[in-house]
């Protein structure tokens, strides 16, 4: 092992030690305050910044101990490793910033509009940034070599023709691209939104830029592409808030006290805690030669607590008029005419 090696395994060690020390004060800060942004760091950043710490100690001794040409392939790997960890540690950055905002924006909530507006928002960025880094990071590392720069000069000289090349074969690509902008700034759809998608009742589980995750009321996945939400209708329950109305529909006959069950539907409603108490309606929708339609109307706090209340008002609604007013269920009526003679 040369002079240099050991230069470099010393620079190693005292980078890495440095590193620890730092650290070390941190968390004793961290355990004091206890704020997300202190436990976000620690969690996403411990490991990046201590290679790029270990990185720079390294080059900064090689530089100071080899000015100039010497140890050229060793500063090229540092200089190619320092890239590497840099873009490592502003990729972890945009986490520790969704840590902060999941931290701030909890969409567990009831009034979750606002989370889920930026929540969604962010998780595209995020995916776009760490690409763009990518992207960025590998195209700094081979300019770095003398022989790819010359080519990239070579490449650019015929730019125009490459550009419409790769163009017309990357436009639904790119078409797919811009569609996840649309979703990120305009937002149709959002995380934890409920939709009507393709016949399916299901919730927004994750949204990349290519495609979106469903979860479908049964716990089925459907995967959508991301351009479905730009160029197709479907519905969204919860665009403007989560609360929306629940209707039971009962047939009846003629003879049903209309009075007395608009009136045991407003007890039932009052004694659950699904109602929301702002709609409570009955009315009579349609009439045929047999039966008589009532519509209930109720509204809930969200999809999933209507769908619950629903059922319940069904269930009791019927046990009412067959345990009150078995007369009131629907019958067929029937004449006999009696021949004489």
């Amino acid at each position: 092992m040369n002079e240099a090696h050991w230069v470099l395994a010393i620079a190693f060690a005292i980078g890495l030690i440095g590193h620890f020390a730092l650290f070390e004060i941190f968390l004793i800060i961290t355990k004091r305050t206890k704020g997300p942004l202190d436990e976000a760091f620690v969690q996403h950043l411990y490991r990046p910044v201590q290679w790029v710490a270990i990185v720079l100690v390294v080059r900064v001794i090689i530089q100071a101990i080899a000015p100039g040409e010497g140890l050229a392939g060793e500063k090229h790997l540092l200089s190619l490793l320092l890239i590497g960890t840099v873009s490592w540690l502003i990729i972890k950055l945009a986490s520790v910033l969704e840590a902060i905002l999941l931290s701030r924006f909890n969409v567990a909530v009831r009034d979750n509009l606002k989370a889920r507006k930026i929540h969604t928002q962010f998780r595209v960025l995020k995916k776009i940034i760490t690409v763009a880094v990518c992207i960025l990071a590998f195209a700094t590392m081979v300019m770095t070599f003398d022989k790819a720069r010359q080519l990239g000069t070579t490449i650019l000289a015929s730019a125009g023709i490459i550009g419409i090349v790769v163009g017309m074969a990357a436009q639904k690509t790119i078409g797919t691209f811009i569609a996840g902008l649309q979703i990120a700034f305009s937002q149709p759809i959002r995380i934890d939104d409920v939709i009507i998608v393709e016949n399916e009742w299901g919730r927004i589980e994750e949204i990349t830029l290519t495609y979106v995750v469903v979860k479908i009321w049964d716990q089925r996945r459907l995967i959508i592409p991301i351009t479905y939400f730009i160029e197709k209708p479907f519905q969204n329950w919860t665009r403007i808030s989560a609360d929306i109305l629940g209707t039971v529909f009962i047939y009846v006959d003629y003879s049903v006290p209309v009075d007395a069950v608009r009136q045991k539907l407003q007890e039932l409603l009052n004694e659950s805690e699904l109602w929301d108490k702002k709609v409570c309606v009955l009315q009579v929708t349609n009439t045929t030669e047999k039966t008589v339609e009532l519509r209930a109307l109720m509204s809930a706090a969200d999809a999933s607590t209507a769908w619950t209340l629903r059922c319940y008002i069904r269930e009791k609604l019927v046990e009412f008029l067959r345990d009150k007013y078995p007369d009131a269920l629907p019958k067929i009526r029937a004449e006999l005419e009696q021949k004489h003679g």
